[in-house]
């Protein structure tokens, strides 16, 4: 029945292969799931889908929908696909070949034929205009309005770009000569999307600010037309809520400034991973986590402490060289630090023909034509398929039963492709697979924590996704971590992370000086400047302005070194009174990084940043589940063999997720079963379920185990 006030809330997160949804009715104290195949030609399809089964599973109707909150990969694809708009630059004069020469380093030394990621807008569609402002915001040459009118219609209509893309030297300090020029250029075309690396990425260094601002005008009109048709199809169907949209800082946002700013999207859907993967560890009582994040398309690994993922202010787009920095396109937005793996349920294997080796990805089968269980015409087995094969799947309950799977073709298609080539049985081709992915997640995790001079030993796992739960026990035993936790409604953990993440942005402004020099009244005016704006976006987002709260902090470095570390402000009203803590800080940051400070050398700030955030929901994603009074054993659905690493085929307990009470306790090797995902539970290991509902899993035996045998 329908609800006179609008509570109810709906997370939506678009991957690869499926569409996860979750929704929450606080006033009913109701959580559901839902997963189904991603529609790629169309990703609203399966959006809109999606919707109507789950509200209909809650008996709501759209029009009960407070809001939907959404993320997409559609950035990112575009960007790494190059499918985006035709772009023109325009710039100032003697520097159209900003973003070609880039910073004149090589990401590989010794490679003759090195390939370097190509510029999104070439040469001929970048044009110069006489004007220069210094780096203290003054004006030295004056904008020559004429030629920005005569390069916009040059661009439009000569070369027929379909978005504008405006940096001027310095803009950062003085957006005046930009904010005319885009006054000119919307007077001859209303239309026409305009970016401004003023706006964009109001910080120092030309090079990454310019591609920034390309980047948004490529996939600007793309993002348009595709928030524009979610939009008008949610309203045909009824829904008179807000849609909010994630950003890849991890906070949520409006759609205008998802049209406005669409690169601030480009880790939208992996970061709201990160996000449930926070608000779980927190619920857990976890202050430091690992969050892992398996789905069909890909792996996402990010380190989590004290509740909160790690963050940065910089982002590499479409590597040409996968894991090796500058082999892609610099960004300069706020992102949660994380690496992706091309390591997910739909990775295909396949055998070298040059080595005659096995591999397996980066390259999915995604949801068409999928992993060959689906029977919707894969022929290549994938991730999915030898998990099928060595038991980890149940044919007949895949999406609860929805999608049965079809174990015949995928042994004919592993002995086609696979055995054959490689002169192995296949279960052993199928077990093969299965190391490859382990390990290849494993060492890409090692390096991550490495280059943060972190232990993975002292971390706890959080395993989710479609397929995290089926490959994390092997994860936590390559990384010796002694104890991992996986949520209800794993499989779905991504889409409950848009309703947990709070309204949030980040703002950035330039204005070097050193530390013992600083304009305090400026650098006030900065912050109260980017406090006003964070507050009207956020109150646009939903957030109520008195529960916004802000964090301040510099980016800052030792004069004359090339980069800089950030370092958190006192109070936004800073003075002279807060120089000895501010540098106090530094230091303390400085020797955490580099084992070292130099107390004698000058400090110098470049970029003042305010992150702005408003209170986010708690969520219950075990509640509306479970029966009262159901015991372990009324959990307990049979068995079935399961082949392990170094063990073969061992009986394994199946139980039935929805029905395990809190505070249960049950031995590896086990299986736990949910409509999105299955949880392989090894030998030698110990099940809790907690009050929350979170499998919580002590692999301390295994590992003390493991360290008998070497």
């Amino acid at each position: 029945m329908a609800s006179t006030q609008r509570l109810a809330r709906i997370g939506v997160d678009v991957g690869g292969t499926f569409t996860d949804l979750v929704l929450y009715d606080p006033s009913r104290q109701l959580a559901l799931t839902g997963k189904l195949l991603t529609t790629p030609e169309d990703p609203s399809i399966a959006i809109i889908n999606g919707i109507k089964r789950i509200l209909s599973e809650a008996g709501l109707q759209p029009s009960d929908l407070q809001s939907v909150v959404h993320g997409t990969t559609l950035v990112t694809n575009t960007i790494i696909e190059r499918t985006g708009a035709v772009v023109g630059l325009i710039t100032t004069s003697g520097f159209r070949d900003t973003i070609e020469i880039g910073r004149e380093t090589r990401y590989d030394l010794y490679d003759l034929f090195l390939e370097m990621p190509p510029v999104i807008v070439p040469r001929a569609r970048r044009l110069e205009v006489a004007e220069r402002v210094t780096s203290e915001g003054e004006v030295l040459v004056d904008l020559d309005e004429d030629a920005v009118a005569t390069a916009a219609r040059q661009l439009v209509e000569d070369s027929k770009a379909e978005a504008l893309a405006i940096s001027f030297l310095h803009s950062y300090r003085s957006d005046r000569h930009e904010q005319r020029a885009a006054k000119i250029v919307r007077a001859l075309y209303p239309s026409l999307p305009l970016s401004l690396s003023s706006q964009v990425a109001p910080e120092i260094r030309e090079f990454e600010r310019t591609t920034t601002t390309c980047a948004n005008a490529y996939v600007q009109p793309l993002m348009h037309r595709y928030l524009d048709k979610l939009e008008a199809e949610l309203v045909e169907v009824g829904f008179a809520g807000r849609l909010h949209i994630m950003l890849s800082s991890g906070g949520i946002t409006t759609v205008r400034e998802a049209k406005a700013f669409p690169i601030r999207l480009i880790e939208s859907g992996p970061a709201a991973g990160a996000m449930a993967a926070s608000f779980i560890s927190r619920i857990a009582g976890l202050d430091r986590v690992i969050s892992f994040d398996m789905g069909g398309t890909t792996a996402k690994i990010c380190l989590i402490e004290d509740g909160q993922p790690d963050h940065k202010f910089d982002f590499e787009a479409g590597r040409v060289r996968r894991f090796q920095k500058g082999s892609g396109l610099p960004l300069k937005v706020s992102v949660v630090d994380m690496i992706e793996i091309g390591a997910g349920g739909g990775s295909l294997a396949r055998v070298d023909t040059a080595s005659g080796l096995l591999k397996v990805g980066p390259r999915s089968a995604g949801s068409v034509p999928g992993p060959v269980c689906y029977g919707r015409g894969g022929d290549q087995p994938t991730v999915t398929d030898a998990d099928l094969v060595l038991g980890r799947l149940d044919p007949a309950y895949f999406l609860g039963g929805e999608l049965e799977l079809d174990v015949a073709r995928v042994r004919r298609a592993f002995d086609d492709k696979i055995s054959t080539a490689i002169s192995l049985d296949v279960d052993e081709a199928a077990l093969g697979v299965q190391r490859i992915v382990d390990e290849t997640m494993a060492a890409a995790t090692r390096m991550h924590l490495a280059e943060k001079g972190k232990d993975p030993r002292k971390y706890t796992l959080v395993a989710f996704g479609g397929a995290g739960p089926v490959h994390a026990f092997n994860l936590a035993r390559l990384l010796k971590v002694e104890k991992m936790v996986v949520p209800l409604g794993a499989g779905v953990a991504s889409a409950l992370g848009f309703l947990v993440a709070p309204p949030a942005t980040d703002m950035v402004r330039t204005k070097v000086s050193r530390l013992d020099a600083v304009d305090w009244a400026a650098i006030n005016a900065l912050y109260a400047d980017m406090k006003a704006e964070g507050v009207n976006l956020l109150r646009e987002a939903g957030a109520i302005e008195e529960q916004i709260t802000f964090k301040a902090t510099a980016e800052m470095r030792h004069r004359g070194q090339g980069f800089e570390i950030p370092v958190t402000l006192p109070p936004l009203v800073l003075s002279d009174e807060h120089l000895g803590a501010i540098r106090d800080i530094f230091f303390a940051s400085y020797r955490a990084q580099f084992g070292r400070i130099l107390e004698d050398s000058p400090i110098e700030v470049l970029n003042w940043r305010l992150a702005c955030s408003a209170a986010g929901t708690d969520i219950s994603i075990g509640l509306g589940h479970g029966v009262a009074g159901a015991t372990l054993e009324d959990a307990r659905r049979g068995t079935r063999k399961v082949k392990f690493e170094g063990h073969g085929w061992l009986d394994c307990a199946i139980y039935n997720r929805y029905l395990l009470p809190a505070g249960c306790k049950f031995p590896g090797p086990a299986l736990v079963e949910e409509r999105e995902s299955t949880c392989v539970i090894g030998p030698d290991s110990l099940v809790l379920v907690d009050s929350a509902s979170n499998l919580i899993i002590d692999l301390s035996r295994r590992q003390a185990a493991q360290t008998r045998v070497a």
